[in-house]
């Protein structure tokens, strides 16, 4: 395959390790690929793994553009669920979810969107042939095990701490 001089090229290489499973490899990376007819909850197979590669995709183009447009975040979920039909076998419908932790305010959000949908490589392949549809939005805070929202563990572990144990603590870490 020979790319145009302005062309990125990609190479994976997947083989059947047994009846059960395949592997595919690209750089230093592996993963086990759910290619039995019996299937397994081990591997991704590949409905799956199209999804995994769509939402890889959403969160890189986020990682791309945010330190251009100055967007802050701490994390981001994408969650997507996909539709298969039969006849012909496809992926009819894929609906996803993009949940972003951040504290940029609302406007801001819409244009991070926009990115993911304009260019985004996975994005721009799977969208002609299938109902593409989500939304993007603020992800809320879930409170830590503690019962305490946000903030970094030593954060939330001091939270939990009396004045006596704190002095303690400062002690042991001089």
């Amino acid at each position: 395959m020979r790319a145009e001089p302005s062309h990125l090229t990609y190479a994976v290489r997947a083989r059947r390790m047994d009846a059960l499973g395949s592997e595919a490899s690209c750089k230093e990376a592996r993963i086990t690929l759910d290619t039995s007819t019996a299937g397994r909850s081990d591997a991704f197979n590949p409905a799956e793994l199209l999804l995994a590669a769509l939402s890889a995709c959403m969160i890189k183009g986020i990682e791309r553009v945010a330190p251009i447009i100055r967007f802050g975040f701490r994390g981001v979920e994408v969650r997507l669920s996909g539709v298969r039909q039969d006849a012909p076998p496809k992926m009819a419908r894929i609906d996803y979810e993009i949940l972003v932790d951040s504290d940029e305010p609302d406007r801001r959000l819409e244009p991070l969107r926009e990115n993911v949908r304009r260019y985004g490589t996975v994005f721009n392949t799977v969208a002609p042939g299938t109902v593409l549809s989500g939304t993007l939005r603020r992800a809320q805070r879930e409170p830590t095990h503690w019962g305490l929202d946000g903030g970094t563990p030593v954060e939330r572990l001091a939270a939990q701490l009396d004045e006596g144990e704190l002095a303690l603590v400062a002690q042991v870490n001089r």
